[in-house]
């Protein structure tokens, strides 16, 4: 599998190690596919009785067949995901899909657990050391702090905006120390990912710091996610024909990417619903053609929180300019909608969902409430725990989620963050200081 930039089809392509690691491409696109394999025997022969383990060996093997024989895409598959995703019933045609089992409880741990296994046996091969730069809004950078903790050539540097992430998240970030260094930055995620942009397409860093993303630009964390969309398919596509969708709580639209590229490569359903909080810059351009970015508001879903979500490049080109609202469609949900959705669930199930996983019921209930009649089954992405958002949960049922002890733990550490401000300058300043070593 081959890729190129999005802002030039045209160019050389890379291969899959060189885009893992560039990141970004030299022209500030994103690297993007540009082959198209055709995974529809490999989707077919997977069935209900197939682990996640099992799907996810079958497509490393049927993407990456040049790197990885099926042995050896196994033993990648099984050293990326020691933990599953789970769907269960939620209500008559909604399904949750629950993507929070690993390490951070969110469903970044899948993109994030493999782009780590990659990387480092990537390193180890060829030797030197890679500096993972990220920006995060919340769940981004916990995942890879837990996923990178610890690796021997590779040293981590997590941007977060100050006072928008939830205290939990902010635990995850900044309390792993080591080789996991948390700048706590003065302003949105929008400054945070402008940051980490600017810093790449600085020569003077790039030079002298081996810089690497783990964003969802970064293909390394796309790709797997588009994994647990094959694995849900497999478990209700002999009941489903063709009307499954997906429902995805959406803030950068790489999640929603990832299951497109599923849909392209042979998962056989009928559609995505991207759902948003009220930064609903997507749904907008869904309905009019006219892409808006916009500076973030924040909201209860806050993860969410995004003005400026940059795989939209990716849905462009995927599309080839103007993405289908046959096949997608946008829904944005506001706070007072976020809130009277996960008391009705509890109400109604006695669930506790976070206010992410609320925004896609919300959109999916909206979706059904169109065609009564119908058949459609839609599975929504639940993608982090509601532990991660007692406040909000408090605030909305009256009750606290129960706390894994994964994430208890953590409550217990100190807070270690370094105050910068949101400039490139800032940031140039502390990588060439700290990571300025020969690679």
């Amino acid at each position: 599998m081959r890729f190129v930039s999005t802002r030039n089809m045209e160019a050389t392509p890379v291969t899959f190690p060189e885009a893992l690691f560039r990141g970004l491409a030299p022209d500030g696109g994103l690297y993007h596919p540009v082959d198209e394999p055709d995974l529809r025997t490999v989707v077919r022969s997977l069935g209900a009785d197939a682990s996640f383990v099992d799907v996810a060996g079958a497509m490393i093997q049927g993407l990456f067949g040049e790197e990885y024989d099926a042995a050896a895409a196994r033993a990648l598959a099984q050293e990326s995901f020691p933990f599953e995703p789970v769907l269960r019933p939620l209500e008559p045609g909604i399904d949750i899909l629950e993507l929070f089992h690993g390490p951070s409880c969110a469903f970044k741990d899948f993109g994030a657990g493999f782009l780590a296994a990659t990387m480092e046996a990537e390193l180890r091969r060829r030797g030197g050391r890679a500096v993972v730069l990220t920006a995060t809004s919340g769940d981004t950078g916990s995942a890879v702090a837990q996923a990178f903790h610890g690796r021997d050539r590779i040293d981590v540097v997590i941007l977060y905006p100050s006072g928008r992430v939830s205290p939990l998240q902010e635990q995850q970030l900044t309390t792993l120390g080591g080789n996991v260094l948390a700048l706590e930055v003065n302003g949105s995620f929008d400054d945070c990912q402008r940051m980490v942009k600017e810093a790449f397409g600085d020569s003077e860093i790039t030079a002298a710091v081996p810089l690497t993303s783990a964003n969802s630009i970064n293909v390394g964390r796309l790709i797997p996610q588009s994994f647990y969309y094959v694995w849900a398919f497999a478990q209700c596509k002999d009941e489903v024909e063709d009307e499954l969708l997906f429902c995805v709580p959406s803030g950068n639209f790489g999640n929603l990417t990832a299951g497109v590229l599923a849909w392209r490569w042979g998962m056989a359903v009928a559609g995505f619903i991207a759902a948003t909080n009220a930064n609903d810059v997507i749904p907008e351009y869904l309905r009019t053609g006219v892409f808006t970015p916009r500076e973030s508001i924040h909201t209860l879903a806050n993860a969410m929180d995004v003005g400026n979500p940059s795989n939209f490049e990716r849905l462009q080109q995927i599309f080839g300019g103007f993405v289908p609202a046959t096949l997608l469609t946008g829904r944005g949900v506001d706070d007072a909608a976020i809130r009277a959705t996960m008391a009705d669930v509890y109400r109604s199930t006695g669930m506790i969902v976070c206010p992410h996983t609320a925004t896609g019921i919300h959109a999916a209930r909206q979706r059904r409430a169109e065609e009564p009649g119908s058949d459609m089954r839609i599975i929504t992405l639940a993608t982090a725990h509601p532990a991660k958002f007692v406040e909000v949960c408090e605030d909305a049922l009256g009750v606290s989620p129960e706390i894994p002890s994964r994430l208890a733990r953590l409550m217990e550490r100190t807070k270690v963050a370094l105050p910068v401000d949101r400039s490139a300058a800032a940031l140039k300043k502390v990588l060439l200081e700290r990571f300025s070593y020969s690679t």
